[in-house]
């Protein structure tokens, strides 16, 4: 408890403690004359098993879960009245979900209303580009801005090369190589972090993301007084999820190492990825063309002629099977739900009638 008072006391002693926690324009536009009556704006910086944490202008409270609530997720903006109860969720600029780990045919909510993320991955054996294209179509379907921040640059010998592997997926791809104990190295990332905006880490376990949160934070041990989520999913592994102050007026938003990260609903994000793939695929004669041995095929010929990976190819049609049945299955498991809710209704309406039929 000591940690969330620390992050809410030095939260309020700024001068303008919403703005600081990321309060912009795209909310406040939102509001009706009425929001302004007898009300409080908070930010979910927590999200437990037995409820959210917010924090407003008046302090830091806890909002128990009730079948009343929406889902929400850390980074959402809420309106409450002043018995510090929910009264609404306002739109979000940008959201992060996946399919829930494991065999759950369920959307999990990850990050709300972030504004660029860092997709970190190390240049080391974890170094896969098609891993970082999966990132990628999750940022762009979530509609964010994406910054691949390549760690471990001290580390490894060839680091300019394995950078222009990555620029060349996207010429437009903001790419970053650092060394996170580095300050100096580190201190290119900044530009990212000004007063107010929200930046989020995503990248498997152990690509150095801690580090990176420690060297931007500046002092080692105030990666600890985050907001820490216990929050196991899946398959039972202990997670944690936190929010940072950092001194360059951004708030860091720490994900978990995402062991299972599959893509659900995803199609634009994946189409934005891999815009090369598709631009390619309108010159092939035909339009329902797969790309495998069609006659006139534009993307084997860019194939052929060593324009167009092989491995890119493959991994696009991999992760837009991928998103489709993930996608089909969680609409399969809404409509069972859906029909067993209707099934369940309908039970009781009967037993209702029978036991006051006379």
């Amino acid at each position: 408890m000591n940690k969330t008072h620390s992050f809410c006391e030095t939260l309020l002693t700024q001068p303008n403690p919403l703005k600081r926690l990321g309060w912009k324009p795209f909310f406040q536009q939102q509001l009706t004359l009425d929001d302004y009556e007898d009300t409080l704006f908070a930010r979910v910086i927590a999200h437990h098993r037995s409820g959210y944490v917010v924090i407003s202008e008046q302090g830091e409270l806890h909002l128990p879960i009730h079948t009343s609530l929406p889902s929400m997720t850390v980074g959402d903006w809420v309106i409450l009245n002043q018995n510090q109860q929910f009264l609404r969720l306002l739109d979000r600029r940008s959201l992060f979900s996946r399919k829930a780990a494991g065999s759950k045919a369920e959307l999990q909510l990850i990050a709300a209303n972030v504004d660029t993320v860092f997709v970190v991955c190390s240049l080391n054996h974890d170094f896969n580009l098609s891993r970082i294209e999966r990132y990628l179509a999750l940022a762009n379907d979530a509609e964010v801005e994406p910054v691949i921040v390549l760690t471990k640059a001290d580390l490894c010998d060839d680091a300019d090369e394995l950078k222009t592997q990555v620029q060349k997926l996207d010429p437009l791809l903001m790419v970053e190589t650092v060394n996170g104990l580095d300050e100096s190295s580190v201190a290119k990332l900044i530009s990212w972090c000004g007063q107010g905006q929200t930046i989020a880490f995503i990248g498997s376990s152990g690509v150095g993301k801690s580090t990176l949160v420690n060297t931007l934070l500046g002092e080692q041990e105030q990666v600890t007084s985050g907001i820490r989520e216990d929050d196991s999913k899946g398959r039972h592994t202990t997670t944690s999820r936190s929010i940072h102050l950092l001194p360059s007026g951004g708030i860091l938003m720490d994900t978990p190492g995402m062991r299972e990260l599959q893509l659900a609903d995803c199609e634009s994000g994946v189409s934005e990825t891999f815009a090369d793939v598709e631009a390619l695929a309108q010159g092939c004669r035909f339009s329902d063309c797969q790309h495998h041995t069609e006659p006139g095929c534009a993307v084997q010929n860019a194939i052929n002629d060593g324009s167009l990976e092989m491995r890119r190819l493959t991994n696009y049609q991999k992760l837009l099977r991928e998103q489709a049945h993930n996608g089909s299955t969680l609409a399969q498991q809404r409509a069972q739900n859906k029909q067993f809710g209707k099934m369940v209704r309908n039970v009781v309406g009967e037993k209702y009638k029978r036991q006051h039929h006379y």
